[in-house]
């Protein structure tokens, strides 16, 4: 019998997301309106910050962020190349020069030896990123910034709802940013929120969102250079919704996620995640190493033959060819990341993804790595 395919990722939608979205439908007011206040409100109070500023996207947001804090031409921001791109692309954006990080071989999160290495006097600002959900090594990375007097931005789009030593993340660094792209832990559709405790920081924030204009000025004056990174009605409507729902989210994805684990752990060509005992991960992908030898991008081609979905996460920020053309940038610069990317595999992931969905792409994925046809 076959089974119906199995999608790679799902927003958890139901009855009360619907009928938030309908309400602000009916209600003409679809901008600038009382749902993204609320929103703000929530996700502050969620993440234990003091401002919450919705935007567009978790790209816009990290944009704000690197302009709030004054980063600009010829200031260096460290930054993982095990990454999505917008980690990277929004410090270019202000003409910033990304210097790649590499990763430590347990979470895949910045390295904070090699961190260290790579200052100097151009350093302005570290990009950390909790890569898949897990936190970054913050007490190492806060002491580091600390020491050389670097500002922080957490590119923690993956990672809504994950902790570290008990304290939620959004509360590190300058600022932070959560996404809400359909795959992510809630989402909004698109869209994305800045959350920190400065101030100053805020008030940037809120004013380069709507073309720059200030909080108390005309709406046809502007303050200073902005952008339409505003969020709109809808979309902060089903946020509203879906953040009511976030701790039982977290603990479907956790189940999900601890099922693989232990229906893969007995393979040895296969490590599954690591979880620091130290930390909550906020599940966004489950990700998977294969072992050294393994042709992964075969592995992926054999699996979607057998109607499993599956990706390759990531591939290197440094080795993209708008990087390598900029900056000259290639093989061998980072070894670890190189190493990892080259084996990791993401494995469909939402919600509600069942015990014998799981057993299909568990059995699809033995059947391909064993069936000799994948050694290098």
């Amino acid at each position: 019998m076959n089974m119906p395919k199995i999608p790679m990722s799902a927003p958890d939608l139901d009855e009360r997301d619907y009928k938030e979205v309908l309400e602000v439908l009916k209600s003409g007011r679809l901008a600038l309106g009382p749902k993204a206040e609320e929103f703000e409100k929530l996700m502050a109070e969620y993440a234990g910050v003091k401002h919450a500023i919705a935007v567009s996207s978790g790209t816009a947001g990290l944009h704000i962020l690197v302009k709030a804090l004054g980063i600009e031409e010829g200031d260096e921001v460290l930054v993982p190349s095990f990454t999505f791109c917008a980690s990277v692309n929004v410090i270019l954006y202000e003409k910033a020069k990304p210097v790649f990080v590499d990763i430590e071989p347990e979470t895949y999160n910045l390295d904070p030896e090699d961190l260290e290495r790579k200052i100097t006097k151009k350093t302005k600002a570290i990009m950390v990123v909790d890569v898949f959900g897990h936190p970054a090594e913050w007490d190492e990375i806060l002491q580091i910034a600390e020491k050389y007097n670097l500002k922080i931005i957490d590119d923690s789009c993956e990672a809504l709802g994950a902790e570290y030593k008990s304290k939620k993340l959004g509360q590190f660094g300058d600022g932070a940013c959560f996404a809400f792209y359909p795959n992510k832990q809630i989402t909004t559709g698109e869209g994305g929120i800045i959350v920190t405790n400065n101030d100053d920081i805020a008030k940037i924030a809120r004013s380069l969102r709507n073309q720059g204009r200030g909080e108390m000025g005309a709406w046809l004056y502007h303050e200073r250079l902005g952008y339409n990174y505003r969020m709109d009605e809808m979309s902060a409507a089903l946020g509203v919704s879906q953040l009511k729902k976030i701790e039982s989210f977290l603990q479907k994805r956790e189940k999900v996620a601890n099922m693989y684990t232990e229906k893969l752990k007995k393979y040895p060509w296969v490590k599954t995640p690591v979880v620091k005992p130290y930390v909550r991960m906020s599940w966004f992908v489950y990700v998977i190493t294969l072992e050294e030898g393994l042709d992964r991008d075969k592995v992926i081609e054999e699996m979607e033959k057998r109607g499993i979905p599956a990706r390759g996460y990531f591939s290197p920020i440094h080795l993209q060819p708008y990087i390598r053309e900029m900056f000259g940038t290639k093989e061998g610069m980072l070894p670890v990341t190189e190493s990892i990317s080259k084996c990791t595999l993401a494995l469909p992931f939402h919600n509600n993804l069942k015990e014998e969905e799981i057993d299909e792409v568990v059995r699809v994925l033995r059947e391909v790595v064993e069936g000799n046809l994948l050694k290098l």
